[in-house]
């Protein structure tokens, strides 16, 4: 008898896997989205708890994401000036797949 997980695709066409790849396939990008799914955070927030990221790097994650629809930035007319990062309801649809990768990584690797 056939293993129905080998016989089934898992894309419904070639190339979802890599289009999702290009959104959060870049080094920190799935721990960004990871440190938001808690609620808005201010840039200097994600630097903290993300980890030894570049300033430089982090910004331009947040910028891709922000490209790609997954975040949105809201900069509040403050002296001085605030700016908040948040999920959109794009980037909440990530969270089961983190939720997924964590669950993995908890059943495989004595590190977590």
């Amino acid at each position: 008898m056939a293993n129905l997980t080998q016989s089934t695709p898992i894309e419904p066409k070639i190339g979802c896997i890599a289009s999702a790849l290009r959104v959060v396939g870049q080094k920190w990008t799935a721990l960004i989205i990871r440190d938001l799914c808690t609620g808005p955070k201010r840039f200097g927030e994600l630097e903290r708890s993300v980890g030894s990221i570049n300033p430089r790097t982090l910004t331009q994650r947040l910028e891709t994401l922000e490209a790609h629809g997954v975040i949105t930035k809201q900069t509040f007319a403050e002296v001085p000036p605030r700016t908040v990062y948040t999920l959109t309801d794009k980037g909440q649809d990530l969270v089961p797949i983190l939720r997924s990768m964590a669950a993995w990584g908890n059943k495989h690797h004595e590190e977590c």
